[in-house]
């Protein structure tokens, strides 16, 4: 049976990711190699596929000088008046306005070095000390500039830092980050095998969602860090992450287990197109731990797998 560790008032289970094959029914899934496109192409709604009946998946079972240039100041777009809401009950009351999703922008140049591990330590001190957000950002206590292997072949994109991250300057070590572990383990992987990143460096205030013009600031220096690392394939955690990379008004239960597209290197000169899997992040797994919900999941990082050619893990129940 899998070991169960308690966490508050929610049970997390830590051995299995949906077991695998010899514990799934069969998975079925689009086959074929992702192809570049020369724009971001639109993502086709998904709808769930079918499952028999008695389906029960276990998810979770258990330095050189930089040549690059300094960024220019951004200049905060001017954002929707809020506005009263009508009728007496709601005197006094402002309905605030949702901020249009901002295209990131390929703009910082990523500083030359000998080997990708300098090249990203330099940007981390670029970034810390020139990026329009976080040297301006209040309320948090470390900027969290992303970490792993520098080589790797997949990169996951989370939102922001949270709590626990933004205490220990390292992105996804909470109850979240060990769920991304017990993904990522799932797929063969090591933590070290991978590099993870959020869209902005720096905690925003009481966990909210990133504002537009934060992101307009701070997400080039993500892109500067794909392109770095020049990955085979980007796995986006959870709505937030999918819509700012994709620059899409569709939710995750839309986006996510379908193929997209995003281009990096444009501020090389050098562009070159990355496939992206959206899918769910680690935190709504936890607060939805539904069979449905983790066999979504389960079924996305098996798309990334079969993209890199490689094979899905086989591991029995225990």
């Amino acid at each position: 049976m899998p070991a169960r560790t308690a966490r508050g008032s929610l049970e997390v289970e830590t051995d299995l990711l949906l077991g695998v094959d010899a514990v799934l029914l069969p998975v079925s899934f689009e086959r074929g190699a992702f192809q570049s496109q020369p724009e971001l192409p639109a993502v086709a709604a998904t709808s769930p596929t079918s499952r028999p009946r008695g389906f029960e998946a276990e998810l979770f079972a258990g330095s050189r000088t930089p040549s690059a240039k300094k960024p220019e100041p951004v200049t905060a777009p001017e954002s929707p008046s809020p506005r009263p809401l009508a009728g007496p009950a709601s005197a006094g009351v402002v309905e605030p306005v949702a901020a249009p999703i901002v295209p990131l922008v390929d703009r910082v140049v990523p500083p030359a070095g000998a080997s990708k591990a300098e090249r990203l330590a330099e940007l981390d001190r670029l970034h810390a000390r020139d990026c329009p957000h976080c040297t301006t950002a209040t309320g948090h206590e470390r900027i969290v500039f992303g970490e792993g292997n520098p080589d790797a072949e997949i990169v996951f994109v989370g939102e922001a830092p949270g709590e626990t991250e933004d205490k220990l300057g390292r992105p996804f070590v909470g109850r979240a980050g060990e769920k991304l572990d017990e993904m990522i383990g799932a797929m063969g992987l090591a933590r070290g095998d991978v590099y993870i990143a959020n869209v902005l460096k720096a905690r925003p205030p009481a966990n909210r969602t990133p504002l537009a013009h934060e992101v307009e600031r701070c997400g080039p220096y993500l892109l500067a860090q794909l392109a770095i690392v020049r990955p085979k394939a980007i796995v986006t955690l959870g709505g937030p992450a999918t819509k700012l990379l994709l620059a899409s008004e569709l939710g995750i239960t839309r986006l996510r287990g379908a193929w997209a597209n995003v281009r990096l290197g444009t501020a090389e000169g050098a562009p070159f197109d990355v496939p992206v899997m959206p899918t769910f992040h680690p935190a709504y797994l936890l607060r939805n731990y539904t069979p449905e919900t983790r066999r979504q999941v389960w079924e996305d990082l098996k798309k990334v797998l079969e993209q890199l050619g490689r094979s899905i893990p086989q591991r029995a129940r225990s």
